[in-house]
């Protein structure tokens, strides 16, 4: 039972500290978020409010937990994916992520269409890494404990 307790704990305060993170570098440090940093933000959002309802107790518990940890492992996903844009490996699927004037259309229009957060380039990095990066690594790593955790069996 103390794993579930911890994997209950670590399913509300990852998400709850990724997410203080994130909004502190957008409203205190000036980091404004791209339309992919946003995607990364709403499982985040559901596995604080999953880990929550978790706390009410019941029979439901584990497996608000699990949903929890599913979804902070989908936030991990889009921010491999987003950090991958922003090195370059791939292309990104947004227009925040393509040169203006590669719709093949009218210059201008596509100029004014481009908005003023690119996905595709890195606005803060430590050790290489992009916040997007960061958020990949912690996210995946957070979810698969709390995933191991929820199956570990009781002694």
């Amino acid at each position: 039972m103390i794993a579930f307790a911890r994997a209950r704990w670590l399913a509300l305060l990852l998400p709850a500290a990724l997410m203080a993170g994130a909004l502190g570098s957008q409203y205190i440090g000036g980091l404004f978020p791209c339309e992919m940093c946003h995607w990364q933000r709403w499982p985040h959002y559901a596995a604080i409010v999953l880990a929550l309802a978790a706390f009410a107790g019941g029979r439901a518990s584990r497996p608000l937990v699990v949903l929890a940890a599913l979804c902070i492992l989908a936030s991990g996903a889009i921010g491999a994916f987003h950090a991958g844009v922003e090195y370059h490996w791939w292309q990104g699927l947004t227009r925040c992520s393509t040169a203006p004037g590669s719709g093949g259309g009218d210059i201008l229009a596509d100029i004014m269409a481009t908005p003023l957060i690119q996905c595709d380039r890195a606005q803060w990095t430590l050790f290489g890494v992009s916040l997007a990066g960061w958020n990949a690594l912690f996210s995946l790593a957070g979810g698969t404990a709390i995933l191991a955790l929820c199956l570990k069996r009781p002694r």
